[in-house]
């Protein structure tokens, strides 16, 4: 889930050059690999789903774990022959997608996908027996038989999902954006719910979200890593698992985050999806919400102060000023603020990011931010800018140029947008969206 061999988030891209002897063992394992495939196809051609198969498979996955086919192979494998039962509508045409828009396989994959994926055995006959008998006693035994029974396929079951779960481990370490592990994971948590007590399934949903905070901790800005912990806060959540809000710990987990990274995009977008939810559960009251706004409008802009060129933190900040402005027919913290109180807030924000310009003049972002925040007021005011703001447009635009000017074809349609030039189309005065809110334009 983390960049994985890339330049991204401080991590160097490296390269390794291969001896004659190293190309002689790749042909090795190369041919071993081709081998270890025929097993696989034979046994699956078959229907041998045998723990020796399944074995098999573990190999095959280690040396590519990308081979998604024999990922669909496992399930099938657990399905009809480690589980201790299949599981309610999981058949194997339907226990996982088999392909993906990322989706990518060796040739040697395309090769015998076909009699893998084909190879669909009849589902066996119930492992535990039915009721049945005649007398009261025969009840009372065959119901005791049943529940021993029940007990010990669901320690089997617990036994392979956690063995399952330790399995696929090392493969994300080594291949933390495949996909096809991610899914796997996905599918085998999914079988703790369809198959455990709801306490114990929900402990190893639990230990999942461990698994993403470490991650986390491993790769703060990995937006891979903070979706697959969305998902996992989404089923910890669910009356599946008995589970209740978790609005306020994760709205901490992101304070936490920030706290240790300025930078960290996805928590200040998280946080931004949280708010409004927070603010519900919590019946905050205007003053309340408002306090809140005011909290959130500190911790923004202290952080800007500090790094006035990180792109992350004005996405933050605009999504709080479309809290103000694009407000209608949006989640929104301050629903009853009238138009003066939101102008207020409009103002002093913008009188607070001039001063930036005493330390930071050569940073394009705050002209930015000054030249749509100037439009938001027009558009509460429900007017086109005054001469005053004309000009102070006008300034921040030969700034942007200036610092900027492989854009100046968009500096210059926004120029004429805003009637600075002469004979230029009449000024729109419209919100912006920025992918975390949206405003309503005029």
């Amino acid at each position: 889930m983390a960049d994985q061999g890339g330049s991204q988030h401080g991590i160097a891209r490296t390269s390794r050059a291969r001896t004659d002897e190293q190309r002689t063992l790749d042909l090795e394992r190369i041919q071993k690999y081709h081998l270890l495939e025929e097993e696989i196809r034979s046994h699956v051609s078959q229907h041998n789903y045998t723990p020796h198969v399944f074995q098999l498979t573990s190999k095959l996955l280690k040396l590519n774990p990308e081979y998604y086919t024999i990922w669909n192979v496992r399930r099938r494998l657990l399905i009809y022959g480690l589980f201790s039962k299949p599981s309610a509508g999981s058949l194997p045409s339907t226990a996982s997608p088999t392909s993906s828009p990322t989706a990518t396989t060796t040739t040697s994959s395309a090769a015998c996908s076909s009699s893998l994926s084909t190879a669909t055995p009849p589902a066996p006959g119930p492992q535990t027996a039915g009721r049945s008998g005649t007398t009261a006693d025969d009840n009372n035994n065959t119901e005791e038989t049943h529940g021993a029974a029940e007990e010990g396929n669901q320690q089997n079951d617990l036994n392979i999902i956690k063995t399952e779960l330790g399995f696929t481990i090392p493969l994300l370490l080594e291949s933390p954006k495949c996909y096809w592990i991610w899914s796997y994971r996905l599918w085998i948590l999914q079988q703790a719910i369809d198959r455990l007590p709801v306490l114990v399934a929900r402990r190893i949903w639990e230990e999942e979200l461990g698994l993403a905070s470490k991650m986390l901790t491993k790769d703060r800005r990995n937006f891979h890593a903070w979706g697959y912990r969305r998902h996992v806060v989404e089923q910890l959540e669910s009356s599946q698992l008995g589970g209740k809000s978790m609005a306020e710990s994760e709205f901490e987990y992101t304070t936490r985050m920030i706290s240790q990274d300025l930078s960290n995009f996805s928590a200040w977008h998280s946080r931004s999806k949280l708010i409004p939810r927070l603010l519900d559960e919590r019946k905050a009251d205007d003053a309340a919400r408002e306090m809140l706004l005011n909290e959130e409008f500190g911790l923004i802009c202290r952080a800007i102060n500090v790094g006035p060129e990180d792109q992350s933190l004005w996405y933050y900040h605009r999504s709080l000023m479309l809290n103000l402005v694009g407000f209608v027919g949006h989640p929104t913290i301050t629903p009853a603020f009238s138009r003066d109180d939101r102008v207020t807030y409009v103002v002093r924000e913008i009188e607070g990011i001039k001063e930036l310009l005493e330390d930071y003049d050569d940073v394009k972002l705050i002209y930015e931010a000054l030249i749509d925040y100037t439009l938001y007021l027009c558009q509460l005011l429900g007017r086109q800018p005054d001469v005053t703001e004309k000009q102070a447009m006008t300034e921040w635009l030969a700034m942007l140029k200036k610092l900027d000017p492989m854009r100046n074809g968009r500096w210059n349609d926004l120029e004429r947008d805003c009637g600075l030039l002469n004979g230029g189309r009449r000024p729109k005065v419209v919100s912006i969206d920025v992918g975390q809110g949206q405003g309503q334009g005029e």
